[in-house]
Protein backbone atom coordinates (compact mmCIF):
# COMPACT_ATOMS: atom_id res chain seq x y z
CA UNK A 1 0.00 0.00 0.00
CA UNK A 2 1.05 3.60 -0.43
CA UNK A 3 1.36 5.84 2.62
CA UNK A 4 -0.97 8.85 2.46
CA UNK A 5 0.28 11.98 4.22
CA UNK A 6 2.63 10.02 6.44
CA UNK A 7 5.02 11.77 8.81
CA UNK A 8 7.73 9.16 8.41
CA UNK A 9 8.90 7.13 5.44
CA UNK A 10 9.05 3.39 5.14
CA UNK A 11 12.84 3.64 4.81
CA UNK A 12 13.14 5.64 8.06
CA UNK A 13 11.10 3.16 10.07
CA UNK A 14 12.86 0.13 8.60
CA UNK A 15 16.22 1.72 9.38
CA UNK A 16 15.16 2.31 12.99
CA UNK A 17 14.03 -1.32 13.25
CA UNK A 18 17.17 -2.57 11.47
CA UNK A 19 14.96 -4.38 8.92
CA UNK A 20 16.52 -5.02 5.52
CA UNK A 21 13.96 -7.32 3.85
CA UNK A 22 10.56 -6.44 2.38
CA UNK A 23 8.46 -9.12 4.07
CA UNK A 24 6.66 -6.73 6.43
CA UNK A 25 6.52 -3.65 4.21
CA UNK A 26 2.71 -3.61 3.98
CA UNK A 27 2.29 -3.89 7.75
CA UNK A 28 4.92 -1.20 8.30
CA UNK A 29 3.21 1.17 5.88
CA UNK A 30 -0.12 0.59 7.63
CA UNK A 31 1.55 1.33 10.97
CA UNK A 32 3.11 4.54 9.64
CA UNK A 33 -0.16 5.89 8.29
CA UNK A 34 -2.06 4.91 11.44
CA UNK A 35 0.63 6.52 13.62
CA UNK A 36 0.46 9.71 11.54
CA UNK A 37 -3.30 9.96 11.96
CA UNK A 38 -2.95 9.28 15.71
CA UNK A 39 -0.55 12.23 15.92
CA UNK A 40 -3.13 14.38 14.09
CA UNK A 41 -5.67 13.45 16.74
CA UNK A 42 -3.27 14.15 19.59
CA UNK A 43 -2.36 17.59 18.25
CA UNK A 44 -5.81 18.44 16.82
CA UNK A 45 -4.16 19.54 13.56
CA UNK A 46 -2.46 18.03 10.53
CA UNK A 47 1.22 18.45 9.68
CA UNK A 48 1.14 17.89 5.93
CA UNK A 49 0.69 20.43 3.14
CA UNK A 50 -3.07 20.52 2.53
CA UNK A 51 -2.68 22.58 -0.64
CA UNK A 52 -4.61 25.58 -1.91
CA UNK A 53 -8.27 25.72 -0.92
CA UNK A 54 -11.12 28.11 -0.13
CA UNK A 55 -12.57 27.75 3.37
CA UNK A 56 -15.18 29.70 5.33
CA UNK A 57 -15.24 30.67 9.02
CA UNK A 58 -17.39 32.18 11.73
CA UNK A 59 -15.53 35.05 13.45
CA UNK A 60 -14.65 34.86 17.15
CA UNK A 61 -15.62 38.51 17.43
CA UNK A 62 -15.53 41.66 15.28
CA UNK A 63 -11.73 41.78 15.34
CA UNK A 64 -10.47 38.18 15.28
CA UNK A 65 -11.27 35.01 13.35
CA UNK A 66 -9.67 31.65 14.16
CA UNK A 67 -8.73 29.64 11.08
CA UNK A 68 -7.21 26.32 10.11
CA UNK A 69 -3.41 26.20 9.82
CA UNK A 70 -2.51 28.56 6.98
CA UNK A 71 0.84 28.92 5.20
CA UNK A 72 -0.07 31.84 2.95
CA UNK A 73 -3.16 33.74 1.91
CA UNK A 74 -4.48 34.48 -1.57
CA UNK A 75 -7.51 36.52 -0.57
CA UNK A 76 -9.73 37.40 2.37
CA UNK A 77 -13.39 38.20 1.80
CA UNK A 78 -16.34 38.85 4.08
CA UNK A 79 -20.09 38.85 3.65
CA UNK A 80 -22.01 42.05 4.35
CA UNK A 81 -25.39 40.47 3.57
CA UNK A 82 -25.07 36.82 4.57
CA UNK A 83 -25.69 35.85 0.97
CA UNK A 84 -22.35 36.27 -0.85
CA UNK A 85 -18.77 37.13 0.08
CA UNK A 86 -18.90 40.56 -1.48
CA UNK A 87 -16.17 42.50 0.38
CA UNK A 88 -12.52 41.91 -0.53
CA UNK A 89 -9.96 42.98 2.06
CA UNK A 90 -6.59 44.51 1.20
CA UNK A 91 -3.42 43.25 2.92
CA UNK A 92 -3.36 46.45 4.99
CA UNK A 93 -6.77 45.57 6.46
CA UNK A 94 -5.61 42.50 8.40
CA UNK A 95 -2.65 40.78 10.01
CA UNK A 96 -1.92 37.08 10.22
CA UNK A 97 -1.08 35.62 13.63
CA UNK A 98 0.99 34.35 15.33
CA UNK A 99 3.18 37.23 14.24
CA UNK A 100 6.20 36.10 12.24
CA UNK A 101 4.80 32.55 12.22
CA UNK A 102 6.60 31.62 15.44
CA UNK A 103 5.25 30.26 18.74
CA UNK A 104 7.66 29.61 21.64
CA UNK A 105 10.54 29.55 19.20
CA UNK A 106 8.88 26.98 16.92
CA UNK A 107 7.90 27.81 13.34
CA UNK A 108 4.16 27.29 12.96
CA UNK A 109 1.45 28.22 10.45
CA UNK A 110 -0.91 31.14 10.94
CA UNK A 111 -4.02 30.31 12.98
CA UNK A 112 -5.76 33.69 13.39
CA UNK A 113 -6.58 36.76 11.34
CA UNK A 114 -6.93 40.13 13.08
CA UNK A 115 -8.79 43.09 11.58
CA UNK A 116 -6.56 46.20 11.70
CA UNK A 117 -7.79 48.39 8.84
CA UNK A 118 -11.02 49.60 7.26
CA UNK A 119 -13.22 46.63 8.09
CA UNK A 120 -14.50 44.54 10.97
CA UNK A 121 -15.60 40.92 10.73
CA UNK A 122 -19.40 40.79 10.29
CA UNK A 123 -21.43 39.42 13.17
CA UNK A 124 -25.17 38.93 13.12
CA UNK A 125 -27.64 39.61 15.89
CA UNK A 126 -28.93 36.27 17.25
CA UNK A 127 -32.40 37.22 15.98
CA UNK A 128 -31.09 37.71 12.45
CA UNK A 129 -31.88 35.01 9.90
CA UNK A 130 -28.13 34.84 9.13
CA UNK A 131 -27.09 34.37 12.76
CA UNK A 132 -24.22 31.89 13.21
CA UNK A 133 -23.50 31.69 9.48
CA UNK A 134 -19.91 31.86 8.28
CA UNK A 135 -19.14 35.41 7.18
CA UNK A 136 -15.41 35.08 6.41
CA UNK A 137 -13.91 33.43 3.33
CA UNK A 138 -10.21 32.62 3.16
CA UNK A 139 -8.42 31.30 0.09
CA UNK A 140 -4.86 30.21 0.65
CA UNK A 141 -2.40 27.38 1.15
CA UNK A 142 -3.34 25.37 4.25
CA UNK A 143 -1.41 23.00 6.49
CA UNK A 144 2.32 22.87 7.23
CA UNK A 145 4.92 23.67 4.57
CA UNK A 146 7.09 20.81 5.86
CA UNK A 147 6.86 18.18 8.58
CA UNK A 148 8.59 19.37 11.79
CA UNK A 149 11.52 17.22 12.88
CA UNK A 150 9.84 16.47 16.22
CA UNK A 151 6.72 15.19 14.45
CA UNK A 152 8.85 13.04 12.15
CA UNK A 153 10.60 11.52 15.18
CA UNK A 154 7.30 10.96 16.99
CA UNK A 155 5.92 9.22 13.90
CA UNK A 156 8.91 6.86 13.73
CA UNK A 157 8.58 5.94 17.41
CA UNK A 158 4.82 5.50 17.22
CA UNK A 159 5.02 3.51 13.97
CA UNK A 160 7.45 1.08 15.61
CA UNK A 161 5.20 0.84 18.65
CA UNK A 162 2.19 0.01 16.47
CA UNK A 163 4.15 -2.49 14.37
CA UNK A 164 5.50 -4.24 17.47
CA UNK A 165 1.97 -4.40 18.84
CA UNK A 166 1.43 -7.41 16.56
CA UNK A 167 3.87 -9.25 18.84
CA UNK A 168 1.88 -8.34 21.95
CA UNK A 169 -1.52 -10.09 21.70
CA UNK A 170 -4.09 -8.72 24.12
CA UNK A 171 -1.56 -6.05 25.12
CA UNK A 172 0.78 -8.53 26.82
CA UNK A 173 4.38 -7.91 25.77
CA UNK A 174 5.82 -10.74 27.85
CA UNK A 175 6.10 -12.16 31.35
CA UNK A 176 8.44 -11.24 34.18
CA UNK A 177 8.97 -12.08 37.82
CA UNK A 178 5.79 -10.26 38.80
CA UNK A 179 3.60 -11.62 36.02
CA UNK A 180 2.45 -10.22 32.67
CA UNK A 181 4.22 -7.15 31.26
CA UNK A 182 1.64 -5.05 29.48
CA UNK A 183 2.06 -2.43 26.78
CA UNK A 184 1.69 1.06 28.27
CA UNK A 185 -1.21 3.18 27.10
CA UNK A 186 0.90 6.23 26.24
CA UNK A 187 4.45 6.75 25.10
CA UNK A 188 6.00 9.64 27.10
CA UNK A 189 8.52 10.39 24.35
CA UNK A 190 5.77 10.77 21.76
CA UNK A 191 3.82 13.00 24.14
CA UNK A 192 6.90 15.17 24.70
CA UNK A 193 7.59 15.51 20.97
CA UNK A 194 4.01 16.29 19.96
CA UNK A 195 3.12 18.40 23.01
CA UNK A 196 4.57 21.74 21.82
CA UNK A 197 2.56 21.47 18.61
CA UNK A 198 -0.82 20.74 20.19
CA UNK A 199 -3.33 23.31 19.05
CA UNK A 200 -4.46 25.57 21.86
CA UNK A 201 -8.17 26.30 21.82
CA UNK A 202 -9.55 29.22 23.77
CA UNK A 203 -12.69 28.64 25.80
Amino acid sequence: MAITNGYATLAEVKAALRITDTVDDDLLETSIEAASREIDGMAERVFYNAGTATRVYLPDDSYVVSIDDLQSIVHLKTSSTGETFDTTWAESDYQLEPLNGVVSGLAQPFTRIRAIGRYLFPLWDPRNVNAHEATVEVRGVFGFASIPAAINQAAIILSIRQFKRYDAPLGVAGFGDVGAIRVGRYDPDVEALVGPYKKVRMA
